[in-house]
């Protein structure tokens, strides 16, 4: 097995660590064993929905972790903020921002953005009937382009959460939302519709950091490359075993 290999900091580094923003909630749990392939082993408390911290030392001097929402870290690498973070590709399609290069898909987080409706054996949507149509999401630009393509106009409810509730208090009929296993839309009467896109979280740097500083940010994206595989082999080895 190849050794993580140690970075030593320069001064200036030293005194401004690099930031690597990492995503609050269900994909901070499925980052640990990730970090930890890739040697960063943050504060203890920077896992604990609990800790009123939001910024964390590491065993690298010249590194440090915040931990944001998951729609705030491409935001925070966009504006140079963060040099590196994780985010799901969702996020990246949302926002699309051009400052940010994405070099690696973690192959963790598996979900997909989808189209969901109530659950109504007597009527089912029909798209090709429609020019106009009343969405909730919290993504507006991949619906609004989604439905564009289909040559409709769709009109935008914003909601940041709790997106299953739209159709049954009449906000709208259809919604776009994030789904992993859909046990909350069945669980709420919807059924899913279509799927817009297949997302992961992937690996994500600052464009400008990457040109100022790529010795720094090479070393982090090789880390976390090695890291990737060796989670994968370790998934692989351990589904093996419980067949």
């Amino acid at each position: 097995m190849t050794a993580i290999t140690p970075l030593t900091a320069s001064s200036d580094q030293q005194t401004s660590a690099l930031v690597l923003a990492l995503p609050k909630g269900r994909l901070l749990d499925e980052c640990a064993p990730l970090l930890a392939a890739a040697g960063i082993a943050p504060d203890a408390d920077y896992a604990k929905e609990s800790s009123r911290r939001l910024r964390f030392p590491t065993n690298h001097p010249g590194l440090d972790v915040i931990r944001v929402r998951s729609f705030d870290v491409a935001t925070f690498v966009a504006f140079g903020a963060a040099q590196i973070g994780i985010c799901g590709a969702d996020v990246l399609m949302e926002f699309d921002y051009p400052e940010i290069y994405a070099p690696l898909d973690l192959d963790i987080g598996h979900c997909r953005i989808a189209v969901a409706e109530p659950k109504d054996a007597q009527y089912r949507t029909d798209l090709a009937r429609l020019s106009r149509v009343r969405v909730a999401s919290k993504y507006p630009n991949i619906t609004r382009k989604h439905f564009a393509a289909r040559g409709i106009q769709a009109e935008i409810v914003a909601l940041n959460g709790a997106m299953e509730l739209a159709p049954g208090l009449g906000l709208s009929r259809l919604i776009v939302d994030l789904v992993q296993t859909g046990s909350t839309l069945v669980a709420n009467g919807l059924v899913e519709t279509e799927v817009i896109a297949h997302a992961s979280a992937r690996l994500i740097v600052n464009r400008i950091a990457l040109k100022t500083q790529p010795e720094l940010i090479s070393h982090w994206i090789g880390q976390f490359r090695l890291a990737q595989s060796r989670t994968a082999q370790s998934r692989t080895a351990t589904a093996q075993t419980t067949r």
